[in-house]
């Protein structure tokens, strides 16, 4: 990490940096990552709003709260785009050379989420995937596409365009040239 890399982001928080000196993807807030790495300065201080933040999507605030609203459980497809987006975000910050305790925890993983996930029929059509295909832990990429082509049958099953897998790390670790 030079001098010169911000210690704060644009919203207040502290720029979080992995251990090799570059801003922390899945650590900060798009907003701070942006400014971290240099895509946007201080002075184009538009927020980026997700769909949840949207002034046109209130929702109504628990009694007491300020900051808590009045959202449901999620359901199945809001559960599934949350799994596969944690999923893949993990998957973008195993070891690019695991160790046998990282190989390990990360098959361990992988089979106990796929007994504690709350939608019973998602849970054991993944442990069936599983027990089909093992997961491939052998290297960052290798578990990056075995993750993309995992999610890929999924989206198959619901009939949904399914993903270019030489296209995971983009998507999931570095990011969209732009």
């Amino acid at each position: 990490m030079s001098n010169m890399a911000p210690t704060e982001g644009l919203d207040g928080r502290k720029i979080v940096y992995d251990e090799d000196g570059k801003p922390c993807r899945s650590c900060n807030t798009l907003l701070d990552f942006k400014f971290a790495t240099g895509k946007i300065t201080s002075k184009m201080n538009s927020p980026i709003q997700t769909p949840t933040e949207s002034k046109d999507n209130a929702m109504p605030m628990i009694p007491g709260h300020k900051t808590h609203a009045k959202v449901d459980p999620p359901d199945v497809e809001k559960l599934g785009r949350s799994s596969w987006d944690l999923l893949h975000s993990i998957t973008a910050r195993y070891p690019v050379k695991p160790t046998e305790q990282n190989k390990s925890e990360m098959k361990q993983f992988l089979t106990l989420f796929s007994h504690v996930y709350p939608c019973s029929w998602c849970a054991r059509d993944f442990e069936k995937f599983i027990a089909k295909h093992a997961p491939k832990v052998n290297s960052r990429d290798e578990l990056g596409r075995w993750m993309c082509e995992a999610h890929n049958e999924v989206n198959a099953k619901l009939m949904k365009e399914q993903f270019d897998c030489n296209l995971w790390d983009k998507r999931w670790k570095d990011g969209w040239d732009e």
